[in-house]
């Protein structure tokens, strides 16, 4: 239907990819409406424009920026996706764990897949929405700052995104 293997992953459970997991939780507790006023720049200051997404996959990655700040960049963010015969995201499944590739610029799409790859784009709310249950996600996996989340990671973005919005 979507255009990639829908069976949940069946082996053993491996260790978590790369450095920006290392088993912590990433999405603590959202901060209750009294401590989002306070957190507010102060009056007078217009608040500085976010960074381009592939600069916060870069500060992200180097420590620079918070799991918290990340994520509401990744929601907004257009995402390049590599695209196949049939609808729907394409998956590596020559991973420890199946993941979905994903490139922050249709440069970085183009030095994974060639320049006359076929791509489609979503957002990032929207990636999170339509992963496939058991599937982590690689942005820009020839880049500088690649990051890999595994499928736990990626459901505790949902789960942090949910509370976020329902509370």
């Amino acid at each position: 239907m979507y255009g990639y293997d829908q069976t949940p992953y069946q082996g053993q459970q491996q260790q978590p990819y790369g450095d920006a997991y290392n088993g912590q939780q990433l999405y603590p507790e959202p901060p209750q409406p009294q401590q989002q006023a306070a957190a507010a720049p102060a009056a007078g200051g217009a608040a500085p424009a976010p960074p381009s997404f592939t600069d916060a996959l870069r500060a992200y990655t180097s420590g620079a920026l918070s799991s918290e700040e990340f994520h509401d960049i990744f929601l907004a963010a257009k995402i390049y996706c590599p695209r196949g015969e049939t609808p729907g995201f394409l998956a590596l499944h020559n991973t420890q764990q199946p993941v979905i590739p994903l490139f922050t610029s249709l440069r970085e799409l183009r030095r994974y897949a060639g320049k006359e790859s076929r791509y489609f784009t979503v957002t990032g709310g929207e990636v999170l929405d339509l992963l496939p249950t058991g599937y982590g996600f690689a942005l820009d996996m020839e880049g500088e700052h690649r990051l890999v989340l595994e499928a736990a990671a990626v459901n505790e973005m949902v789960d942090y995104t949910m509370r976020r919005m329902y509370g």
